[in-house]
């Protein structure tokens, strides 16, 4: 039973973004995709223990889900022309030419990051239906309630569907609007997979941050002389490459400063430091993944965290803040600042984002260990117990408690 547990879990990682793209293109309807993968991967709980786990779970999710599409349609009497129905049947229509990349997936992406879309719901629509993270889990990335992301979600497949989005790859002209919707989507899955949110799943979903690696690397062969694309493949990399360092084998989270720097991927940072370099030498002033990639690559240079250069970090970090001056970029500014200027310093940058963050577990996680190293033991219970009502990983959970009960 366990090992058939496994097996739904892994195919519903690996094969639910290509199942959901199969269908969009077959019937062009996202609800319908959506509806009818989650149908399919409902039978196989039910059937699977019993029939045993098919030799190739995704043609069996793939021919179960288009039949579910296809009774669903015809349920709702949305296809009663016999033509229609027989094409949906043999699927015999000629398949639109898939463009520069061979990707069902990037063009499921390309369709869901339309500019006819809000960004947060370009990037809300593409985590739900080819990252195939739940509404709560979307809903904490962006610190909204389910409902709110439940109804987003809903209007941008609606808006989709009424506006007759085609499910392309767009052509080059198009790319340059399309893109900076794609990053922004596949940064968030990256993240969800390096720090996934739930309680309920691996505190780390390597499925995911692949994924994401992966796509990235196929938007940059599509437009290989975008800073930003470059930038952030090597963000991907220099993080990824710390991946096994960050989780011990007890499942509690490894803080960058007490990692085992030996167990970082080399050929990963290598990878990554030559795209830095890369964009260093364009002399073109950088984007934020730029940014981000190049404190990253400052991290991953240092032998440890006191050889780190931290006052280069703080003034990358001054840089984005001017690109991006969101709450969350000032509260990793506050600690880098930390280790430069002392705790107090960042203290006070911290307490300045209350209004703000005053809901997510980080600022918490954050004050409490300035806090403690203040030596403010009382105020760094309490913000170490806020921190952990409101993480979600457990990992990090397990951490910040231990933290907390060695306060004594």
């Amino acid at each position: 039973m366990v090992d058939v547990r496994e097996a739904i879990t892994r195919a519903h990682h690996e094969e639910w973004a290509r199942v959901v793209a199969g269908l969009a293109r077959r019937f062009g309807d996202l609800d319908i995709a959506e509806e009818a993968a989650a149908d399919a991967f409902a039978t196989a709980v039910e059937r699977w223990p019993a029939d045993g786990v098919p030799p190739n779970p995704g043609a069996w999710l793939t021919t179960t889900a288009n039949r579910k599409a296809i009774d669903r349609i015809r349920r709702e009497n949305k296809r009663d022309d016999k033509q229609k129905e027989a094409r949906m049947l043999y699927d015999d229509n000629p398949v639109e030419p898939l463009g520069a990349i061979d990707d069902e997936r990037l063009r499921l992406i390309f369709t869901c990051c339309h500019p006819a879309l809000a960004m947060e719901s370009r990037v809300a629509l593409t985590l739900r239906m080819v990252g195939g993270l739940t509404v709560p889990e979307i809903a904490r990335a962006f610190l909204v309630q389910e409902t709110a992301m439940g109804q987003r979600i809903t209007r941008a497949k609606a808006k989709i569907k009424a506006a007759r989005i085609p499910y392309r790859v767009p052509g080059a002209d198009d790319l340059p609007a399309r893109v900076s919707g794609v990053l922004a989507v596949l940064f968030l899955v990256f993240n969800e997979g390096y720090l996934a949110s739930g309680p309920d799943s691996d505190p780390v979903r390597h499925d995911l941050t692949a994924e994401a690696i992966r796509l990235t690397r196929l938007v940059r062969a599509l437009l290989p002389q975008d800073g930003e694309v470059a930038g952030l493949l090597a963000l991907m990399l220099l993080t990824e490459a710390r991946r096994t360092a960050r989780v011990s084998a007890g499942g509690e989270l490894v803080t960058l400063g007490e990692q085992d720097r030996g167990a970082w991927d080399a050929a990963l940072i290598a990878e990554g430091h030559r795209l830095v370099r890369e964009r260093l030498a364009a002399g073109v002033a950088p984007g934020r993944y730029q940014i981000l990639a190049a404190i990253n690559a400052v991290h991953t240079s240092a032998r440890d965290m006191r050889d780190t250069d931290w006052s280069q970090v703080v003034a990358l970090y001054d840089q984005l803040v001017r690109l991006d001056p969101s709450p969350i970029v000032a509260l990793n500014r506050a600690i880098a600042v930390a280790e430069l200027d002392g705790p107090e310093v960042a203290l006070a940058a911290v307490d300045r984002l209350d209004d703000t963050l005053a809901g997510y577990h980080a600022y918490h996680a954050t004050r409490a260990d300035l806090l403690r190293r203040l030596g403010r033991g009382r105020q760094a219970r309490a913000a170490y117990d806020r921190a952990i009502e409101l993480a979600g990983n457990t990992a990090e959970t397990a951490y910040l408690t231990r933290r907390r009960d060695q306060l004594g």
